[in-house]
């Protein structure tokens, strides 16, 4: 019976060859015993010997890549992963891949900040006040012909602060928002009165939100009789009906906004101002776009 060697699969305790040559050189410093380490761990001396020759060695266009992921992670504010900084070095003209981009990512120390999904019920019954005509049909043909609604709140140092914003979901661009002190019909008003007026008055638009009383008021929903706009609401419970909002929230609030909150309410309103007209909208590149940013997918129509 011939001599027995550990499966490749355990090899250098499952390393990569280039961590295996690393462990090599350190074992061997003692003793010249690099052949036989060489065996051991199946790595052919050619390969080690190579890894010697080009250590330290680094490829312009690979540090220039490198760099540039940096500066997507750097802009998301940490949350830009893999796909993302694929997406938008492709978009720039390179040509990059989901691994290739861990593969920087793993060299420059960046790791997303990205939380992990979120569970949630099912409910089946339609809103009394307005059926749910959006169906989760989030991919629409025209710009203005679906617009969707929520409101979510951000810490400003002594008190909550509200923010309403209206989204456009040809392009998934923010045309419209608002905050205030108080989570109230106002609220939400003033935010699609400036969706309104920013987008020329459009016609025959369908507003989808959930069933919150700040949409399912009269107020409200006089409003949108006046401004001519279909009501959509969502089932109640269900944040999947109005999932598009529910992820922009969660990546303003995972990729931009302090972990803490905002030490007052007027830097809180500049910063939410910042996010969506100078980053959000248009620099951010988003995965629906193909990586382009909102405002170039609609130019683009």
């Amino acid at each position: 019976m011939g001599e027995r060697h550990p499966k490749k699969g355990y090899r250098s305790l499952n390393a990569r060859q280039h961590q295996t040559i690393v462990l090599i050189e350190s074992l061997s410093r003692e003793q010249n015993i690099v052949k036989q380490l060489c065996c051991l761990f199946e790595v052919p001396r050619s390969s080690y010997h190579y890894h010697l020759k080009h250590r330290g060695l680094v490829s312009p266009e690979r540090a220039r890549l490198r760099q540039q992921a940096i500066s997507i992670h750097s802009d998301s504010r940490g949350a830009a992963g893999a796909r993302t900084i694929a997406g938008q070095l492709n978009q720039s003209g390179e040509n990059v891949g989901r691994y290739q981009a861990a593969s920087l990512m793993r060299e420059a120390g960046l790791v997303s900040s990205q939380p992990r999904k979120h569970r949630y019920s099912v409910a089946s019954e339609d809103s009394k006040i307005a059926p749910n005509l959006l169906k989760r049909q989030f991919n629409v043909e025209k710009i203005n012909q679906v617009w969707c609604g929520d409101v979510t709140y951000v810490w400003s140092g002594t008190q909550w602060l509200y923010l309403a914003v209206v989204m456009d979901l040809y392009a998934r661009k923010i045309v419209g928002w608002a905050c205030s002190d108080s989570p109230n019909t106002d609220l939400t008003c003033a935010a699609l009165r400036m969706a309104f007026e920013s987008r020329g008055r459009p016609i025959n638009v369908v507003f989808h939100s959930d069933q919150g009383c700040h949409y399912s008021s009269l107020q409200y929903r006089q409003m949108l009789w006046k401004y001519n706009i279909t009501q959509s609401m969502s089932r109640r419970g269900n944040c999947w009906d109005n999932a598009v909002m529910e992820r922009f929230f969660r990546s303003f609030k995972t990729e931009w906004m302090p972990k803490h909150g905002y030490n007052n309410v007027d830097e809180a309103k500049q910063d939410v101002l910042k996010y969506i007209l100078k980053h959000y909208n248009t620099k951010r590149g988003h995965s629906y776009n193909n990586y382009m940013t909102p405002t170039a997918a609609e130019n683009a129509a």
